[in-house]
Order: C-alpha cells, then sequence, then structure tokens
C-alpha cells in the first residue's frame, strides 16, 4: 500500500465552494492551518468540483500563506468534461483522457492550486475512448516531469485499470471507489478485493452514502450501536469502513470544524466482529448465510 496515508480520512474539497465564510481567502487559510495542526494533511479536490472553482479558492488561501504548502498533500482529479465546458454544439458532459487534456488538466490544477506537485493524480473515470498506450504515456510523463507523485484511477474495473497499467511504467498506485454501509457491494462482487490485489490504497468517496446510511432500518441499527459505543452515527459508519482489510481511507464532504474534530477522534474505534456484521446485515437488507 501507499505509504504516507496515517490518517483517519481525507478532507473532501467538493463542497467548498458553496461555504460562503470560505470564500474569504484568509478565513480558508485559516481552516486549512488548523486542519494541519490537527494531523489532518490530506485534501481530495476534482477540477469538476465547483466547476474549478474549489481549487482556485484553495490555491487563493495558500498564496496568502505560502508557509502551508510544504505541510499539504493534494489528491486531485480530471478526466469529466462537463456540460458547461464542452465546446462542440452538443453541449454534452463526457470524458476526455486524451494526452492533451489531461496534461493540460494537470498544469491548469498545479496552477489553480499554486503547488508545484500534486502528491496524487487520479482519472476520474473510466473512458471508453482512452487510447491507453497514449495515456499511458502521458501520465508517466507528468510523474518523470515532477508535476504529479503518483497517478491512481477511480471508478475503475478491473479490467479497466489493468489495461492502463500494463502500458504504464509507474504502478498504478490508490483507487478511488465508492464505498459506504449504503454501498457495499463492491465488498461482494470482487471489485474491493481486486484493489487490494493490485496494492492499490483504497480510498472511499460517499464514505456516509450521502446521509442515506442514516435512515431507515440501516439509521436504525447505526443509532442503537453508536449509543452503546457512546461516539455519532458518522463515527460509526466511519469506524465500520476503517475496519476492513487494506483499512480503505474514507473521503468526508464536511467542513464543519467541529465535525472534522468529532469523526478524527471517532474514526479509528475498533468494531469487533459482530458488531461489524450486525451493521453490514442491517445495510444489506439480508442475514449472513
Amino acid at each position: 500500500m501507499t505509504p504516507g496515508f496515517d490518517v483517519p480520512f481525507l478532507l473532501g474539497m467538493m463542497r467548498l465552494s458553496d461555504s460562503p465564510a470560505l470564500s474569504d481567502p484568509r478565513i480558508l487559510a485559516d481552516w486549512i492551518e488548523a486542519r494541519l495542526d490537527e494531523g489532518l494533511v490530506w485534501f481530495d479536490h476534482a477540477d469538476t468540483y465547483g466547476d474549478r472553482r474549489c481549487e482556485m479558492l484553495f490555491g487563493e488561501a495558500l498564496a496568502l500563506r505560502p508557509a502551508l504548502k510544504p505541510r499539504i498533500r493534494v489528491v486531485t482529479k480530471a478526466g469529466v468534461v462537463l456540460r458547461s465546458r464542452d465546446s462542440s454544439r452538443f453541449g454534452v458532459k463526457h470524458y476526455d483522457t486524451s494526452p492533451a487534456y489531461l496534461g493540460k488538466a494537470i498544469d491548469a490544477s498545479l496552477s489553480r492550486l499554486g503547488v508545484e506537485r500534486l502528491d496524487h493524480f487520479l482519472v476520474q473515470r473510466p473512458d471508453p475512448l482512452m487510447d491507453v498506450n497514449a495515456t499511458a504515456h502521458a501520465l508517466d510523463a507528468a510523474i518523470a516531469a515532477g508535476k504529479v507523485g503518483a497517478v491512481g484511477v477511480s471508478n475503475f474495473l478491473p479490467e479497466q485499470w489493468r489495461r492502463l497499467q500494463q502500458a504504464m511504467a509507474n504502478p498504478l498506485a490508490v483507487h478511488q471507489l465508492e464505498l459506504s454501509l449504503a454501498h457495499p457491494d463492491s465488498l461482494f462482487s470482487g471489485l474491493y478485493d481486486a484493489v487490494l490485489s493490485d496494492g492499490h490504497q483504497p480510498m472511499a468517496w460517499s464514505s456516509l452514502g450521502g446521509g442515506s446510511v442514516f435512515e431507515d432500518v440501516l439509521g436504525t441499527a447505526i443509532e442503537r450501536i453508536a449509543k452503546e459505543l457512546q461516539i455519532s452515527h458518522a463515527g460509526l459508519a466511519l469506524a465500520w469502513l476503517r475496519r476492513l482489510p487494506g483499512q480503505p481511507i474514507p473521503v468526508i464532504g464536511t467542513l464543519k470544524e467541529s465535525r472534522i474534530r468529532e469523526l478524527a477522534r471517532e474514526g479509528r474505534v475498533d468494531l469487533d466482529r459482530p458488531t461489524w456484521f450486525a451493521l453490514l446485515e442491517e445495510a444489506r437488507s439480508q442475514r449472513v448465510t
């Protein structure tokens, strides 16, 4: 597994542009510094978040306080062209993993964030039109140029990432996939095992299922068990994820400081097997056979 991820979670920046308070670079710089002081050094971005505005806001804050730059670790993603960014007559959302597009996307993220290197750059979605050899060469070139520390993928299936890996000189290091109590399917389809087998560090996006883990029968079970363990509902859901082999790193979306501190305390709670499986049964609405 990729070293350097000894953290309870990554701080997802998807909602950064929706926070009026953090749109002030001075306030955002204070917020970033507070997270770093708490040992939370990994920030998850994508050029689609806020239609590039989230990276831009983050970069403006770092420009005001450049001493923070050596302390942060950045993950960002590209390869999805939003409808508003499509210049064709179709105005269609689509994927683009061509070398020209990815090269420009990497340079643009570096510029918006104001950093010299992206610690991890992920191809955000599998592209049916990907020229594997050309894309692999472009990703290897970004690593060789020092623009990217390591490359990974997001939302790929095994044969999709293995075709890319076969054409690359550098190993794919991380895989960001949807995984939570609300979406445990990858644990039974073989996808999660393939991620571990190929040596990728798993990252779990939508780690709280967009809040759906707290609804219906599953929500009732989480409420009961969280009360017994004296932790928050979200802390229990993250602890369930962290109990998995490979310790997938959740990506959390909250920007609320009190919530982040709470989850940092509780996300490492060690669940025993019966508790873990009791939650799984409720999540899948079926008994373990």
